[in-house]
């Protein structure tokens, strides 16, 4: 089973989250912001993940520190149900058309961080949330999962429309990664031998 549990506790923030890499999409999400339990709940929707977040937040501030915390707890989940990375296929992308909107997501599971942000999102809000904020839960997930990600946004309006689209892309991209490649045989998708 490839499965993740965990907990993060400071003084912000107090995440719980469980995930499971071969799921059936199952999410059950409260981190007190509604925009961000619909993108999360599309991403597990997806990638056909299990995935389970509670969040306690400082939202009385505003919503920065539950989108960022968030999202370096579903990294470091990412990164534990990979464990060693044996096997899996490594890379994954998909071009997601949402209505006006058009993003491209790609992956590589590769053991380096970097973020690739071509994105515009047009408004500072959807609703309460800032829109700056998806580039920091961005940020936050490729740290701790430690992969390349990249996102280009190839045509858009509507600031909701590329957001979902960002997050729709990013469950089929992370699907397709960290899917089992019988070829592999428990083995790295690294000439090196290791991804790490």
């Amino acid at each position: 089973m490839r499965t993740s549990e965990l907990r993060r506790t400071t003084r912000e923030t107090d995440v719980s989250l469980t995930l499971n890499l071969d799921g059936k999409g199952f999410s059950d999400i409260d981190t007190g912001c509604g925009f961000l339990n619909h993108m999360l709940e599309l991403l597990a929707f997806h990638g056909s993940f299990d995935l389970t977040v509670r969040c306690k937040g400082d939202t009385q501030v505003d919503d920065h520190h539950t989108v960022e915390d968030v999202g370096i707890v579903l990294g470091q989940a990412f990164a534990n149900a990979l464990g060693e990375k044996k096997g899996i296929v490594r890379y994954g992308n998909f071009l997601l058309p949402m209505d006006e909107a058009l993003v491209l997501t790609a992956i590589d599971l590769s053991g380096r961080d970097y973020l690739g942000y071509q994105v515009n999102i047009p408004t500072q809000k959807v609703g309460s949330f800032d829109t700056e904020l998806v580039k920091e839960f961005m940020l936050a997930f490729t740290r701790t999962l430690r992969a390349t990600l990249h996102f280009n946004q190839m045509a858009g309006e509507n600031s909701h429309h590329i957001i979902e689209a960002m997050f729709k892309g990013l469950g089929r991209a992370l699907k397709q990664a960290v899917a089992i490649d019988p070829s592999r045989a428990g083995t790295a998708a690294s000439s090196k031998g290791t991804l790490a």
